[in-house]
């Protein structure tokens, strides 16, 4: 059985590197959990780091973390659906809102649960996903301002999310200024300007991030301490908080080019003749027992620089080991370093077992 393995020393020696740079610049900032599909095992590594934040775009997974530690301040971070409303106000603290519709049933619910919902109202600034387009901010903000059980926490934006839009100073700098503008037509203050994420870990560390943006929620950053804009991994931080191991279930010696009628394959590619015009010898061929229904081959880079992966099915995953100087052998392990979006795959199956060294 393949099997994710998460390095407990580099998890908190990231965790550490990270509270130590926003505590020395007063922000406050909470782990995005999302990539841990509510997996207990791990969200209990998370919680034991000291996290006063938990942040996920699941309610079920931030049912979970109250279970686990009721102290922990839950952030639901995308806009609620409306069938989601009576968990979402039970078992988020906050949640990030774009409808005045979603808003005004949060407010009801709230007084249902005799409870105060905060919210975070987040703006569109050009990735195109969720947020209140600025020239209706103001509006916006008005009509929710007074609706009862509903406390305004703060402001906020998600870049980089969609269309990849970075997160410049330029941007920080606009979500700065429609604080100032809030603040002063509506004589109140906002205690978060929450629009950093781990694509602007970098402007932290070059003192570009302006002032007024106190908050920020990190998910990528923690688990493999990369720099987004150069795609490098930062400095003093670790990239392999996981890895994956999966078993050889055979090897043997196959030629390079199939035989026979090609047509689709079960992941809907066909096989390219041109891929393999210097081809037509026989390559050594391991089988390992992981496959699409576990992970995305993109995702994956084996720790031994000789292997070459192939191609994946359902349930196995092809790769060459011709040029390995390890004597690999079935029932060895490989083991490969993984990128964000392969974790998210690899800690959403079921069929993948989950463990800490």
């Amino acid at each position: 059985m393949a099997f994710l393995k998460l390095y407990r020393k580099k998890l908190k020696e990231n965790y550490d590197f990270l509270n130590s740079i926003f505590e020395s610049k007063n922000i406050q900032w909470g782990v995005v959990s999302k990539l841990l599909c509510g997996n207990k095992l791990y969200l209990k590594e998370i919680i034991s780091l000291g996290v006063k934040q938990i942040h996920d775009s699941r309610v079920s997974n931030l049912k979970k973390i109250k279970a686990l530690d009721p102290t922990i301040q839950t952030v639901y971070i995308k806009p609620p659906a409306k069938r989601s409303i009576p968990n979402i106000v039970k078992y988020a603290d906050v949640s990030c809102n774009t409808e005045i519709y979603t808003i005004k049933m949060l407010s009801e619910e709230a007084k249902k649960q005799n409870t105060i919902h905060k919210i975070i109202i987040m703006i569109e600034m050009g990735d195109l996903r969720e947020g209140v387009m600025g020239e209706d901010l103001i509006e916006f903000y008005g009509t929710i301002l007074s609706l009862p059980n509903i406390e305004i926490l703060g402001i906020g934006t998600n870049l980089n999310c969609l269309s990849g839009v970075m997160p410049t100073q330029d941007k920080l700098i606009q979500l700065s200024l429609y604080k100032q503008l809030i603040e002063a037509k509506f004589n109140i203050a906002i205690p978060w300007v929450s629009g950093g994420t781990s694509v602007a870990i970098p402007l932290l560390l070059k003192n570009a991030r302006p002032m007024e943006v106190n908050h920020f929620r990190i998910g990528e950053a923690l688990f493999f301490g990369k720099d987004l804009f150069t795609g490098e991994t930062i400095k003093d931080m670790h990239s392999d908080v996981f890895k994956l191991f999966a078993e050889i279930i055979e090897i043997t010696e196959k030629p390079d080019i199939p035989t026979g009628e090609l047509g689709e394959n079960v992941a809907g590619n066909t096989f390219s003749m041109q891929e393999t015009e210097d081809l037509g010898g026989t390559s050594l061929r391991a089988i390992l027992d992981i496959g699409l229904l576990d992970m995305q081959p993109q995702y994956l880079e084996a720790v031994d620089k000789e292997i070459t992966i192939v191609d994946a099915s359902s349930d196995m995953l092809v790769i060459d080991i011709s040029s390995s100087t390890q004597k690999y052998k079935v029932g060895d392990l490989v083991s490969f370093h993984i990128q964000y979006m392969g974790a998210l795959y690899l800690l959403s199956s079921n069929y993948i077992e989950k463990n800490i060294e």
